[in-house]
């Protein structure tokens, strides 16, 4: 499943279709009528996690990836597009295996962007409170609760873990002060990371927990399970990382 900094590339990417006008939507997605985008021209394109946004004035299209979901600029694939816009210059942009639904122009009022972790707008001091107000919660959780840590995807929970030294069974009540403001700050620091690692095509080989077998602090074999309501994977040491409970 592509996380936050994947979709921040794909909006620097598709930056130039901004103010440019719709002539051809087509696709087999059956959410939405997508007659009704021709002609309108696209007002902005953001991202709110893992979800990107296409703002037009009357409408707006909210695109999320899911496990498997691909996009093409000015390319196909051997197989049919869930949703293909079209623009006067011939450019064009593909979205495949994706989920694809309307939803209110006025995104300002539908997201808190002080809850993505790649914005602006970020707010750590709103995260902290939120993990304050749960404080059974799983740390493998937490990073993964999208209304507090929009954008952060398995590969990150791992990391950041492991950055900070973190058990995945803590509970978010039990950390320390400092070790909740770590996590916190290493969530944002790793994405954009994450971010730089990516362009540069070298994002596996920074990682150091993620799907890696051996922990290389303590030289010895990381322990690897589905934990928390997620169950999602989980990497970790049982010696460097420190449970809280």
């Amino acid at each position: 499943m592509p996380e936050g900094p994947s979709l921040y590339i794909l909006k620097e990417q598709t930056a130039r279709f901004v103010g440019q006008t719709i002539v051809r939507a087509e696709g087999n997605t059956w959410a939405i009528d997508t007659s009704r985008l021709i002609g309108q021209p696209v007002v902005a394109l953001r991202t709110w996690g893992k979800q990107f946004l296409i703002q037009m004035p009357a409408m707006a299209v909210r695109i999320h990836m899911l496990l498997f979901g691909t996009y093409r600029i000015d390319e196909e694939r051997d197989k049919p597009p869930r949703l293909s816009l079209h623009f006067a210059d011939g450019s064009f942009l593909n979205f495949y295996a994706c989920s694809v639904k309307e939803v209110d122009c006025d995104l300002d009022a539908l997201y808190d962007w002080e809850a993505d972790v790649m914005s602006d707008a970020w707010n750590p001091k709103k995260a902290r409170k939120k993990l304050r107000a749960n404080p059974d919660m799983l740390a493998c959780d937490a990073l993964l609760d999208q209304d507090i840590f929009s954008g952060i995807g398995n590969i990150i929970k791992n990391e950041v873990l492991f950055r900070i030294r973190l058990h995945p069974l803590s509970t978010v009540g039990a950390l320390p002060p400092a070790k909740l403001r770590a996590l916190v700050e290493q969530a944002r620091a790793y994405s954009f990371d994450f971010l730089a690692w990516k362009k540069e095509w070298t994002l596996k080989q920074h990682w150091l927990a993620h799907a890696r077998k051996i922990c290389p602090r303590c030289d010895i074999p990381f322990h690897k399970a589905k934990l928390g309501k997620s169950m999602r994977r989980s990497f970790w040491c049982e010696r460097c990382q420190k449970r809280y409970t």
